[in-house]
């Protein structure tokens, strides 16, 4: 059985939205620790090597396996839609010992044998010491790696909100999944995530469900929380392709002599994901001649495609990206 959450009508009318900083520094220190993620992070991994390097993570990433269980506590659900982290890590540091404790048990239990490693047996000993060093090391994470970006990375995050909440409200829950992320489908009142490890079903029961973009997630579609805490889905936020870059005034000239003048224009446009027909109006091109060289810059790896209802959307890579952001001549 794959992993799955059971909503009912209720749940749908307390659906929302939510923004954290907090989680955000946690998915910025697994990234750290997670090659297969640097993909669309490495302008942002380049600046933030040298401070991160005096940062000690391991007590962190020893209770982030990967594909296990992660504590809940590291990162309780914002109760509005946007908090700070000064609120956020408050809750951390308020976590109960007893509490905590399961919650270390079950990550360390996600790997054999760590729990019985000497680093495992030093965080099971004494958990509200855990609570308080890993809180110390979550703000040490916000303040070196991502509250310089912060003000860039929660414009995204609030642009994608304000995109998806009209997209609820214009098409409802079922269209919304879709578009979300295509390892997310919707059935039978049953949302199942794609690529999580492991077997799960949970009822919600009335308690609502969070939604959440985030920037360092990429790839990943996360979900989890058991009781007592609110279940969320937490996704890839729209505009990762171009977070780290700064938008070239045209098509840089390089860029165009290799891909050729207007493909390389269709490679550049896309900052977000799009379709044909955006693209088309935004170069002012046949929809016909978008289609063709989208397919060419696809097949070379240089952007992936998903569908989203009856429109296909366009998006890079990590490779088309960096392409994209060639320096102008």
């Amino acid at each position: 059985m794959p992993f799955q959450l059971l909503l009912d009508e209720q749940d749908l009318l307390r659906c929302r939205f939510a923004v954290s900083p907090l989680w955000e520094t946690q998915e910025a220190v697994r990234t750290l620790d997670r090659p297969r993620r640097h993909g669309y992070h490495l302008p942002w991994l380049r600046r933030i090597r040298e401070a991160a390097a005096g940062l000690d993570l391991r007590p962190l990433w020893t209770l982030m396996p990967d594909g296990g269980h992660n504590p809940d506590f590291f990162c309780p659900m914002p109760r509005g839609p946007v908090a700070s982290f000064e609120e956020e890590i408050a809750r951390v540091r308020a976590t109960p010992a007893e509490a905590a404790l399961a919650d270390i048990g079950a990550a360390l239990d996600s790997v054999p044998g760590r729990r019985d490693s000497p680093a495992g047996r030093d965080l099971l000993a004494d958990p509200a010491r855990t609570v308080r060093r890993t809180a110390d090391l979550l703000e040490q994470a916000w303040h070196t790696l991502v509250e310089p970006e912060w003000p860039r990375l929660r414009t995204l995050l609030e642009a994608d909100v304000a995109y998806h909440s009209r997209r609820l409200a214009e098409g409802g829950f079922a269209q919304l999944v879709g578009e979300l992320s295509p390892r997310l489908t919707w059935e039978d009142s049953t949302l199942t995530i794609g690529g999580m490890r492991g077997d799960h079903s949970r009822v919600l029961g009335g308690t609502g469900l969070v939604l959440m973009p985030s920037v360092f997630c990429w790839p990943d579609v996360i979900s989890g929380y058991e009781p007592p805490w609110q279940p969320a889905v937490i996704y890839p936020v729209r505009g990762i392709g171009g977070l780290w870059t700064r938008p070239a005034g045209s098509t840089p000239a390089a860029l165009g002599a290799l891909l050729g003048r207007v493909r390389a224009g269709v490679l550049c446009a896309l900052d977000e994901p799009a379709g044909t027909t955006v693209l088309a109006r935004r170069l002012s091109l046949a929809p016909s001649s978008v289609s063709a060289h989208l397919a060419v810059l696809r097949d070379a790896g240089l952007l992936t495609s998903r569908r989203y209802g009856h429109q296909v959307l366009y998006e890079r890579t990590p490779l088309g990206t960096a392409l994209a952001a060639s320096p102008q001549e």
